[in-house]
């Protein structure tokens, strides 16, 4: 361990160097527990403690392409490159939900939840209570799929309890996940689960508010490194490469030479505003599209129970068919049989069939698994699918209240038409597994009463004693061999179907009397299935919750655009990564008290390393700026919020990496610059205490034209080693660097496949005991 020339004490303290298998792509703390949270090469994810025992390991199939905690460290997001976000358990890394926001890779992930804590009961709490509990019992699991592994649906499918506590909104605060892609757009969620907007900056109209003539401009090969969602809810930073333009049509060809990295503010207000609003909605959003996977996975694995029961049957009793008509006898199959009921003997081959080919035990065997597959669809019938829809509506009729309430929710879209169609819809859903319960056991009883009439004519072939075999009603036989022998009143019921299901007239005609009386007004449901029913219900939700999404997504608007450094006008360089960081501080200085926030203090932070070849005189350096989502509240004072620096990185040195680290401090990963090979050269990484530098205040009356970062050269600041807090290390280091602001903890990665684990604030004993 290395030591410093100079008497004060180090302020970081090598914990573990411990190997890696594959070099790590990126890192992240857990915010609540010391855990960490790694994404090879390779593309897995690595779950270790802070003593650096393994937790699990778990490997999606597909490039991982982002990683994010939630806030309360019980789940975490990954984003894959084919735009897919699937949520793990933190526990055992099991997949609990998997969503298809993106149509690209989604290259960052942001997870903030309403940072406001709870003191009173003032107008701007949410003291909405979920009810469902008061009524129904804990809701029903996705039963299990005969022949998949639990994870395989999409959702965790097992006994563990952590499910419903991980998936269900009424154990979280409100919070969103941010999701932006490769090609621009910005996808948001509440709970990770419920869509509530979707952006592209390619279509965003960008004001330049502080021009002296109004313009607007528009990105073009725009491409996202990172989302940053305030505290408070009210804004997105989003830090992008691209070329601004303007906006208008007669100088659509005419660029301005802003091809580089910027920043847009967007304003997404409208989730502290209606966050009661949003928080009720999604509440009942999220839980409902948990139990239409009930459903719909209950259907599924019911269709194919059956399925296989009547292909069993079949594959015995479609030969005894034949076998009759091949061997040239008058009667139909079914008047063979009932020639049986009587008492009276078969032909010789049907009789060998009966007696030889099919016998007693393969009645038996057919019969167990098609009365056994029938007590299944009713076990999943009782168990999943009728709970499910009965919760589901009562949730529709929650939300049919919530709707009524126009002045309130009309600003998010909840549109009290939809709302009742999506009802009425899972009404009918439910009648239809009541109707669906009567088919079924009467087709159960009727199929066990066939089997043991069956299991008496071959004893009495056999000419043996019969007393012990079950009793059979032989009206149910003559129904049975008349219907359900060449047809299967199930299967309908349980797939999608032009077929039309028979109904009494009389039946339809209760059901029209009943629509006076506040019934359904759809009064054709008795002719579908409940699989038809059910894709019915599925769609008029998704219309109706459509409608929030539309709402929400047009009210997120952009307002400021912040440029920060040129690049080559090629459209290659796009790709460029460079570090960057965005994050919120609080700052309780007068200075800010004019554009408090609801949060009453949190101020911006943007942090990044400039390239090289962006200009020759502050290469090799670090832009930070603060308060850019403040400056347009200072916009009438005439007084520029915006304050920004230049940090000089010292001589023999390049910036790999940064993160910020508590309230106004930047770590800082530096390599040390050398002609030798990568493994020879050394590293270090710097403490700077960004709320004591020296910031310039930035005009920005000029911005759209490029932050001029040259205006700051004679302002910068120079980087010394000596002047900092500083610990070296002996190896030379790449991305990632992970830091935990909340345990005082930071991981960098050695280009010899090595992770350093250190102790950055050597005053939190604690972290070093924690498990």
């Amino acid at each position: 361990m290395e030591t410093d020339e100079t008497p004060r004490v180090l302020p970081f303290q090598l914990q573990f160097d411990k190997p890696v298998a594959s070099q790590i792509k990126f890192a992240e703390w857990n915010p609540e527990k010391d855990l960490l949270a790694m994404v090879t090469e390779d593309s897995k994810i690595l779950l270790h403690r802070f003593n650096w025992q393994r937790l699990w390991t778990i490997f999606p199939g597909r490039c991982i392409t982002s990683l994010c905690w939630r806030p309360d460290g019980k789940a975490i997001a990954v984003g894959l490159e084919d735009g897919t976000i699937s949520l793990h358990d933190v526990e055992n890394g099991k997949l609990l939900r998997s969503l298809k926001s993106h149509t690209v890779a989604v290259v960052s992930l942001n997870w903030e939840e309403d940072g406001q804590v709870i003191k009173d009961d003032s107008v701007n709490n949410s003291t909405y209570e979920d009810r469902t509990s008061r009524f129904f019992p804990p809701a029903p699991r996705v039963p299990r799929m005969p022949g998949l592994a639990p994870g395989d649906t999409g959702f965790m499918d097992d006994s563990e309890d952590s499910f419903r506590e991980l998936s269900n909104s009424s154990y979280q605060r409100f919070n969103i996940l941010c999701s932006g892609d490769k090609d621009g757009s910005i996808c948001f969620s509440i709970f990770g689960i419920f869509p509530i907007g979707k952006i592209n900056i390619h279509n965003l109209s960008i004001p330049t508010p502080f021009a002296t003539e109004p313009t607007t401009y528009r990105l073009s090969h725009a491409s996202i490194s990172k989302v940053a969602l305030s505290k408070d809810l009210c804004h997105l930073i989003v830090m992008c490469s691209g070329e601004l333009n303007h906006d208008e049509v007669e100088s659509a060809k005419r660029q301005l030479g802003t091809h580089g990295f910027h920043c847009l503010l967007l304003d997404t207000s409208i989730f502290w505003k209606r966050k009661n609003e949003l928080h009720q909605v999604a509440q009942q959003a999220s839980n409902i599209e948990d139990l239409i996977e009930v459903i719909r996975t209950s259907l599924s694995v019911m269709s194919k129970q059956w399925k296989d029961a009547m292909h069993t049957f079949r594959e015995k009793f479609d030969s005894l068919s034949r076998l009759i008509i091949d061997h040239g006898l008058d009667s139909s199959p079914q008047e063979e049989f009932l020639s049986l009921l009587g008492g009276a003997r078969t032909s010789p081959p049907v009789q060998q069939f009966l007696v030889n080919s099919l016998g007693e035990l393969g009645v038996k065997r057919v019969s167990k698994v098609v009365c056994g597959a029938g007590k299944e669809l009713q076990h999943v019938l009782l168990d999943h699918l009728q709970p499910a829809a009965e919760i589901i509506c009562f949730r529709m009729g929650e939300l049919r209240g919530l709707s009524r309430w126009r002045t309130r929710f009309q600003g998010i879209g909840l549109d009290e038409t939809l709302i009742n169609n999506a009802t009425e819809k899972s009404g009918i859903l439910l009648a239809q597994v009541e109707r669906f319960m009567r088919v079924l056991s009467s087709v159960v009883q009727q199929f066990s009463n066939f089997f043991n009439w069956l299991l008496k004519c071959i004893k009495l072939l056999m000419q043996e004693p019969s007393d012990q075999l079950l009793p059979y009603n032989s009206e149910l036989v003559v129904i049975f061999l008349k219907f359900l022998y060449d047809q299967d009143p199930v299967k309908p019921f349980l797939e999608l179907s032009e077929v039309d299901i028979e109904t009494e007239m009389e039946t339809v005609q209760r059901v029209k009397e009943l629509v006076h009386f506040g019934g359904f007004s759809d009064c054709e449901y008795l002719r579908r299935t409940l699989a038809e029913e059910f894709k019915q219900m599925e769609s008029s939700f998704k219309e109706a919750f459509l409608m929030p999404f539309t709402t929400i997504s047009r009210k997120m608007l952009c307002k400021d655009v912040l440029p920060l450094f040129a690049l080559p006008s090629s459209p290659a360089s796009v790709s460029v990564t460079v570090p960057m960081s965005v994050t919120y501080y609080k700052d309780a200085s007068a200075a800010i008290s004019s554009y408090q926030t609801p949060e009453h203090g949190f101020i911006d932070y943007i942090s990044f390393q400039i390239p090289g070849d962006s200009s020759s005189n502050i290469a090799n350096s670090i832009g930070i700026s603060r308060g850019f989502m403040h400056s347009l509240n200072n916009r009438i004072e005439e007084s520029a919020s915006l304050e920004a620096i230049l940090l000089s990185v010292p001589d023999g040195y390049r910036c790999v990496d940064l993160s910020l680290y508590k309230d106004g401090q930047i770590v800082l990963l530096l390599n040390e610059t050398t002609d030798a090979s990568e493994s020879s050269g050394e590293s270090c990484m710097m403490i700077v205490q960004a709320n004591e530098l020296p910031f310039v205040s930035i005009s920005r009356s000029s911005c759209v034209n490029t932050w001029n970062l040259d205006q700051l050269k004679d302002s910068v600041m120079h980087l010394q080693l000596e002047n900092e807090k500083v610990r070296n290390i002996p190896h030379s280091v790449v991305a990632p660097l992970a830091v935990s602001a909340s345990r005082g903890v930071a991981c960098v990665f050695a280009a010899r496949k090595r992770a350093l684990v250190y102790i950055l604030d050597e005053d939190e004993d604690d972290v070093s005991d924690t498990e």
